[in-house]
């Protein structure tokens, strides 16, 4: 499939995944996001932007767990942390970890076991 990004294709999957994360800007973000009907404010940028930097550092994108004990707090309590996921669940309402890295040009993530 075809997404138009200021007046450009860009290929992705049929479920808005890139085919090539060179391609990736914030302005596919955005196109995605409008696609998806998700409105985009400082906090998904944030969300955004740890997840390419993780996938960068790490080959892999980073699994709920590991989202809620980096940027929840690692000293926090656990109810600290349970808010701090509904927090994200907030935003990315179905599944934040896939909604986050189709949005930040990675591939799709395995299964959070």
């Amino acid at each position: 499939m075809m997404l138009e990004v200021n007046g450009t294709s860009v290929e992705t999957d049929i479920q808005g995944f890139l085919q090539h994360e060179e391609e990736w800007s914030e302005n596919f973000a955005k196109e995605q996001a409008q696609k998806d009907s998700i409105q985009l404010f400082n906090d998904h940028w944030e969300l955004i932007y740890y997840f390419r930097e993780y996938h960068d550092a790490n080959m892999i994108s980073p699994t709920m767990h590991t989202l809620v004990k980096e940027l929840g707090g690692k000293n926090k309590s656990h109810h600290e942390q349970k808010a701090y996921e509904k927090h994200i669940y907030s935003l990315f309402h179905t599944d934040p970890v896939h909604e986050i890295c189709k949005l930040a040009g990675l591939p799709l993530p395995p299964p959070d076991t």
